[in-house]
């Protein structure tokens, strides 16, 4: 029997290291470990081609809004075909191709499973405003999709009430290795000439409220041994780093190497996510796989991975409980080793990436029983 054959749309970049990123990164590379042959189609034609990957033509509009002419399609189409794809899954969202995707693939017998990265805030604000009208949009694409992997029971339930049909949903969790991001040395103390660290990792978008963050290290006054380190880029970095000076916050722009990432949060005594619209953070997951403290807004599917494990923050009094949760865990070490124990153990337990490739494969196998019983296990 030949080994899966899978075609995955996603985004790829040789700088970026944001969640969608990682997501298409890891899941892929975890999965040809597995022997499955994976094709991953993306739109980074700036980078050299390997024989595992195939740009499509696009326009990106922004970070994450791309539109595919006419020729993506047809070569889309070719590659398929060519390659004798038995299942398509893309990561959401992908480009203009979204909406037509799962039409294409029935008409040449290929079942087409989508992952719903599309962050969502189930109170009611500005960004879950925001958040449902691109949930409404993309709703009958979906549909039309033979699985969607979402990553909260709440997720799910939005999605059934804009008419996705519930069978096809499945709460699927992101993964992270924890092999890989586990607790070690605190490397990056002493080029930091810090004795403690805080950190942030993630983009410097208006919805991530670092603003926030800042200010309320700054309110806390904390010691100058203690070091809080902005990882990231976005259209705030120039904002935050002119109007928030101080010796104790290092902005470092995007790390682009991974264990560089991960020597980051083995360092840090804590980690915070004061965001106001999350889906399910890869990044938060990092830093409890590392054993470090974390403090992230009960927004998206964080809270619901977090509580028990972690501090979370109501976000209708985000300023008022980011500045407690500072005070507390600078004024009390042992708390943060407390805090990042029973993270680690989290990760481990809910969210490995062995884990959710297991339930990937199994729901892969399901809808090839009908479609190619010549793959069945």
């Amino acid at each position: 029997m030949r080994p899966l054959r899978v075609a995955w749309l996603g985004h790829r970049s040789a700088s970026g290291a944001d969640g969608i990123l990682t997501y298409s990164r890891e899941t892929t590379a975890g999965l040809r470990a597995r022997g499955v042959e994976v094709l991953f189609l993306h739109h980074a034609r700036d980078q050299a081609e390997d024989p595992g990957s195939i740009a499509l033509d696009s326009f990106a509009i922004s970070h994450r809004l791309v539109l595919s002419p006419p020729s993506a399609r047809r070569k889309l189409i070719d590659v398929l075909q060519q390659h004798r794809i038995d299942l398509v899954h893309v990561s959401l969202a992908f480009s203009s191709l979204d909406f037509n995707l799962a039409r294409i693939c029935h008409r040449l017998g290929i079942p087409v499973v989508a992952t719903f990265h599309v962050p969502y805030d189930g109170r009611f604000s500005l960004w879950r405003g925001i958040s449902g009208t691109v949930y409404r949009l993309y709703a009958q694409a979906l549909a039309e999709c033979d699985a969607v992997i979402i990553f909260s029971q709440d997720q799910l339930e939005l999605l059934a009430r804009l008419g996705v049909p519930r069978e096809a949903i499945h709460v699927l969790p992101n993964g992270v290795d924890v092999e890989r991001y586990s607790p070690g040395p605190p490397t990056k103390l002493s080029q930091l000439g810090a004795e403690r660290l805080f950190s942030y990792v993630g983009r410097l978008d208006p919805e991530k409220n670092v603003d926030h963050l800042l200010a309320a290290f700054l309110d806390a006054d904390p010691p100058d041994g203690l070091k809080l380190l902005v990882v990231g880029g976005g259209i705030g970095r120039r904002h935050l780093e002119r109007r928030y000076r101080d010796p104790r916050i290092v902005f470092t722009g995007v790390i682009g190497d991974e264990q560089e990432r991960i020597e980051v949060l083995r360092s840090s005594d804590a980690f915070f996510l004061p965001s106001s619209v999350e889906g399910l953070s890869l990044a938060m997951l990092e830093a409890m796989a590392c054993g470090t403290a974390t403090v992230a807004t009960d927004v998206g599917s964080d809270g619901e991975a977090l509580r028990g494990a972690g501090i979370v923050l109501d976000p209708s009094h985000l300023e008022t409980e980011l500045r407690a949760a500072i005070r507390l865990l600078a004024a009390n070490p042992s708390v943060c080793a407390l805090l990042g124990r029973l993270a680690r153990r989290r990760a481990v337990e809910r969210y490995s990436l062995a884990r959710n490739l297991d339930r990937l494969l199994a729901l892969y196998r399901r809808l090839l029983e009908v479609s190619r019983p010549d793959l069945r296990s």
